[in-house]
């Protein structure tokens, strides 16, 4: 059961009002099910994004001076108007970027979860105290926000990402410019407004939409602009690092993975199976911690190998409303042309794809960017399948003569941010853990996924090394002052 949702424009949010841009131009929205468009929203220009950084700026001293408990309680009220609208806005997530609305759901209520633990945080503390050789003396560490931080972030996650920075920045009293990717303004704005209604302070949160050439780079660039945190491409990324490291500001980059999967002998190969499925499919394969290469020891490996094609073929595709349907659409024509163009490039360098691969046309799907779930054998570890991230439903089988072998393949890539192993033995598992180059590692569970109170960021280019989430996102949204107090 669904509700309706009416086609809406979204206006920039600055200095708590909704307002249009002076160019006149805005963005539409578009379902990637049915090519329908769900809403619009702004084509901003500088003149918007600097207004909204100078009202973070103006409000940045008094936000701070509130204090950490009143605003942990202003996140408590978004929390509670969050899950008041979780159903309109997880059918917009699944109308506007196609994940299915179980999926959708399941990401809202995490966003309310992370809201709900920072709301904590205002009550936890902000500094340690520590022994100074002045017998006479007080010494102790406060920790003070930042300013003004710039919040950049990508359209798979539209209301879980958002909030993972935005909550962390706000509590530790910082200020925000919120720049969400185009393909999911929409749902961003829905969120945006929750905050709204959460009564915070003028300023305090600004939305500002358009393209990340014009917006994202002029939001990285802006001389009252503190730090950025931004998730997304790897190639955007090292662009934002230049421009911020050139300013001497903080930043907080997280870029992706083409994440291993290891079976071992040993392992549970249904279990395995289910996971891998999980890991690679759900979201479309639209996630940076989603598996993409399945490293298979060769005693077992044409036994997963048929398990995981009889999987993979029972799967449903379709539009991520209806029931019972297990992956819905590519997000956009870009994601979906990626996904067609590695097919191609899989076939060429010599892999075989033995399941799914598919651009499904008539009744439906002809209206949306369907494809089903791809399945590769023979797959070398120099092939393009198996280094690029591919950001689809797309799954390289590699094979490996023992576990020494396949960690080494498994750590022959770029990236650095999950990787998972399926093992009954405890020495492989220990084995893993200490030579695994990843961020993220997960034992006998998928590679996609993390628990909102754990620290969560990866290794090599998948990361510039700080972490999100969890009480780690104190070191980043906040510095430390040591103060040392002596009586006259």
């Amino acid at each position: 059961m669904t509700t309706s949702i009416k086609t809406t424009t979204y206006q920039n949010f600055i200095n708590n009002r909704w307002i249009e841009s002076v160019s006149g131009k805005t963005i539409a929205s578009i379902n990637p099910a049915t090519k329908e468009i769900i809403g619009y929203v702004q084509n901003s220009t500088i003149e918007e994004l600097n207004a909204a950084v100078d009202a973070a700026y103006v409000a940045k001293k008094a936000w701070r001076k509130l204090g950490q408990s009143a605003r942990g309680q202003l996140l408590f009220k978004t929390a509670n108007i969050l899950e008041e609208n979780l159903e309109e806005i997880a059918e917009t997530m699944t109308r506007e970027m196609g994940k299915t609305l179980p999926e959708a759901k399941g990401e809202t209520a995490r966003g309310i979860a992370i809201l709900r633990y920072y709301a904590g945080e205002g009550m936890r503390k902000d500094g340690d105290v520590i022994p100074s050789s002045d017998k006479d003396a007080l010494m102790f560490t406060k920790r003070t926000p930042l300013g003004v931080v710039g919040v950049i972030t990508p359209w798979n996650f539209p209301v879980a990402i958002p909030i993972w920075k935005i909550a962390p920045a706000l509590v530790y009293g910082n200020t925000i410019v919120f720049k969400p990717a185009s393909e999911a303004a929409v749902t961003a704005a829905k969120v945006v407004e929750c905050f709204e209604k959460a009564g915070f302070p003028e300023g305090v949160l600004n939305f500002v939409t358009g393209s990340g050439s014009v917006i994202g780079q002029s939001l990285i660039d802006h001389p009252k602009l503190n730090a950025i945190t931004f998730t997304g491409s790897e190639s955007v990324g090292h662009s934002v690092a230049k421009s911020a490291s050139a300013r001497g500001i903080k930043y907080q980059l997280e870029m992706g993975g083409k994440n291993p999967v290891i079976v071992t002998k040993d392992a549970n190969i249904d279990q395995a199976v289910e996971a891998v499925i999980s890991g690679g499919f759900r979201s479309s394969g639209q996630k940076c911690t989603a598996s993409s290469r399945v490293v298979v020891e060769s005693t077992v490996y044409e036994e997963f190998k048929q398990k995981l094609i009889e999987a993979t073929e029972k799967i449903t595709v379709g539009n991520g409303l209806k029931d019972g349907i297990w992956m819905g659409p590519c997000a956009s024509e870009s994601q979906f042309n990626t996904f067609k163009e590695y097919i191609e490039k899989g076939k060429q360098e010599g892999a075989t794809l033995v399941c799914g691969g598919e651009v499904l046309t008539g009744g439906e799907y002809d209206n949306g960017f369907f494809v089903t779930p791809a399945i590769f054998d023979n797959v070398t570890i120099e092939m393009a399948i198996a280094q690029d991230e591919i950001f689809g439903p797309v799954i390289a089988l590699i094979k490996a003569d023992d576990l020494e072998e396949a960690i080494e393949l498994a750590n022959n890539t770029k990236y650095g941010l999950s990787a998972s192993i399926f093992t009954t033995n405890i020495s492989s598992i220990l084995e893993f853990i200490d030579e695994i180059e990843a961020g993220l590692v997960r034992i006998n569970a998928e590679s996609a996924g993390v628990e909102l109170q754990a620290p969560f960021g990866g290794m090599k280019a998948s990361s510039s090394g700080s972490r999100e989430q969890g009480e780690a996102a104190k070191e980043f949204f906040t510095a430390i002052k040591t103060v040392f107090i002596k009586g006259s």
